[in-house]
């Protein structure tokens, strides 16, 4: 017994010694490094630049590349994605609803309502049709340019700027049919043909004011002498068997409503109904009509 009390004391002794020498060598030892290194070195500098460059150029990677567009055919999506608020973008929606376009940069402020600071970064990037480039361009008074415009106002003049006899079909109007409309030459005549492709033929009239760079005025004359008479058979695809790339393909659809049109469809299982699409988040309703020629539920 007495053995192990002698140990145990021992025991005491040796923490309480090792506790004393533990503190003498805290007051007593500088552990603090040798050498400061100082944010004001050069070497901390250069290292500190060195890495603000590198994050400047990945903030840059990371921004949106911006290419030159058309400012009548802004959508929700790019809208917002330029820097417009919802209300500017709604007021730029309603004058495309109304049929008309946005042919200067002053014209789209006055519409849309968006400040300088705003426009002076995005409308840099806003590309006009070349009809109404050349009308704010300065005529040249050359002699050959007077012989080839006054050439062309005499080939417009030939055309008759009213139709008065019957109507062709624009599902089966012809590039050249299409050119005796005054206003529409090669180039609007096979955008014309290349658009009812990509509707598989118009069902609406109206649906030629969507024609890319096309004038509402001459989309106008256009109507005088054409009308949807027979209407197409389009391919309807089943909205509950679809795939994605099959859906993004369609017509007045783009990538953002594809999304949603999926994410629906998976939270119902089934879409019953294609009236169901107006329930979701920013459908766009008035396009239901369009989109509905391309989709069905089954």
């Amino acid at each position: 017994m007495n053995f192990f009390n002698t140990i145990e004391r021992k025991g005491v002794v040796f923490l309480l010694t090792l506790i004393v020498v533990l503190q003498l060598l805290y007051f007593f030892v500088d552990f603090s490094p040798k050498q400061e290194i100082s944010l004001e070195s050069v070497d901390y500098l250069s290292f500190q630049k060195e890495i603000d460059s590198l994050k400047q150029i990945e903030i840059e990677k990371r921004k949106p590349k911006i290419y030159p567009f058309n400012p009548s055919f802004i959508t929700d999506y790019k809208g917002h994605k330029l820097g417009m608020n919802t209300e500017e973008i709604d007021k730029l929606l309603a004058h495309r609803k109304a049929g008309k376009y946005i042919n200067s940069t002053k014209e789209f402020q006055q519409i849309t309502g968006v400040n300088d600071s705003l426009l002076a970064v995005i409308s840099p990037y806003f590309k006009f049709p070349d009809w109404v480039t050349r009308k704010h361009q300065k005529p040249n008074y050359n002699k050959r340019s007077s012989y080839v415009n006054s050439s062309r106002d005499k080939a417009y003049a030939n055309k008759k700027s009213i139709f008065t006899g019957p109507k062709t079909d624009l599902n089966i109007a012809t590039a050249a049919q299409l050119q005796e409309v005054r206003g529409i030459g090669v180039r609007l005549a096979d955008r014309i043909i290349k658009y009812r492709g990509v509707l598989q033929g118009y069902s609406y009239d109206d649906q030629l004011y969507e024609v890319w760079y096309l004038d509402k005025e001459v989309a106008d004359r256009v109507m005088q002498r054409f009308t949807v008479i027979k209407k197409p058979k389009i391919q309807q695809i089943n909205v509950n068997t679809a795939r994605f790339k099959q859906v993004l393909h369609l017509p007045y659809i783009d990538y953002e409503l594809t999304k949603k049109i999926f994410a629906y469809r998976d939270e119902m299982a089934e879409i019953q109904s294609l009236d169901e699409l107006k329930k979701i988040d920013s459908f766009p309703v008035d396009k239901f009509d369009r989109i509905s020629l391309y989709l069905k539920a089954e």
